[in-house]
């Protein structure tokens, strides 16, 4: 079996659901998707990891940094630092804060971020855009340069679509038609 087909299993036995449910914006939806039961998960983690990586540098050019909105983004971001730097060409990770920080330094974002640094955003799941197009929007102000989005899952809901006519590449490494296709098949 490939990493990817482990991974997509993975993705199905721990974090996609079938039935009826009401998402964050109100909206129902016939599926639910929690990637965090995935990506913390150890082997999940190291899938992630590997297979994140290796479109990384199929899409190409090779970033400094790759990170996201917290928390969805946190362990896809660190799991793809990991494996980078065990194929020796380290990509370092970073956070996005929802809200800069009212204390210390007032850092939004925080990790291995400078001015000038070129990043690839990560999402677990890209359903609308908005949390993409917010770290991006933070990475930018913060005088960085976004090379790209990396998702763990498109949700195909016109998020893709929305990051895309902001100016940014995506790439994903599952869309949910597979997810679905698996789950009802």
């Amino acid at each position: 079996m490939s990493e990817r087909d482990r991974l997509l299993g993975l993705l199905l036995e721990r974090s996609f659901r079938l039935g009826d449910f009401v998402l964050a914006s109100g909206a129902r939806s016939r599926y639910y998707i929690d990637c965090r039961t995935t990506t913390t998960h150890a082997e999940g983690q190291f899938l992630v990891g590997r297979l994140g990586f290796a479109l990384l540098e199929e899409a190409g050019p090779t970033p400094d940094a790759v990170g996201g909105l917290t928390m969805g983004a946190d362990p896809v971001a660190y799991a793809v630092a990991h494996a980078s730097w065990i194929a020796g060409r380290p990509v370092h990770a970073f956070s996005v804060r929802k809200e800069p920080k009212a204390h210390g330094t007032g850092k939004r974002i925080e990790g291995c971020f400078t001015e000038g640094s070129r990043v690839v955003v990560v999402e677990d799941v890209i359903t609308s855009g908005g949390s993409a197009l917010k770290a991006c929007e933070a990475v930018r102000a913060e005088g960085g340069e976004v090379l790209a989005v990396l998702a763990l899952v498109d949700r195909e809901s016109g998020g893709t679509e929305a990051i895309e006519a902001a100016g940014y590449p995506v790439r994903s490494l599952f869309r949910v038609s597979e997810l679905l296709a698996r789950a009802e098949g």
